[in-house]
């Protein structure tokens, strides 16, 4: 794994053991069935809604983690110039 990757992922890692509500996004097959009721529907819409909230807060988590390795980056590029 390069150092970068490898930074990525503790960054990452971090950020996810400082949410307080880190949720995983849920499956469930019983829901995927051809015949669906109203209720069903229903459900079902409220899990994928749900599923998107969760895809889009790891989004930003990653957003932030390449963030942050980019400002390490230019940080340390800044301290080893010579002047």
């Amino acid at each position: 794994m390069s150092d970068r990757r490898k930074r990525l992922h503790e960054l990452l890692l971090t950020l996810i053991n400082k949410e307080i509500n880190f949720e995983l996004i849920e499956e469930d097959s019983n829901d995927l069935s051809t015949s669906f009721s109203d209720k069903d529907t229903a459900n079902l819409s409220r899990v994928i809604e749900k599923n998107r909230k969760i895809i889009r807060r790891y989004q930003a988590l990653i957003r932030t983690a390449v963030t942050l390795d980019a400002l390490m980056d230019s940080e340390n590029d800044e301290n080893y110039k010579i002047k």
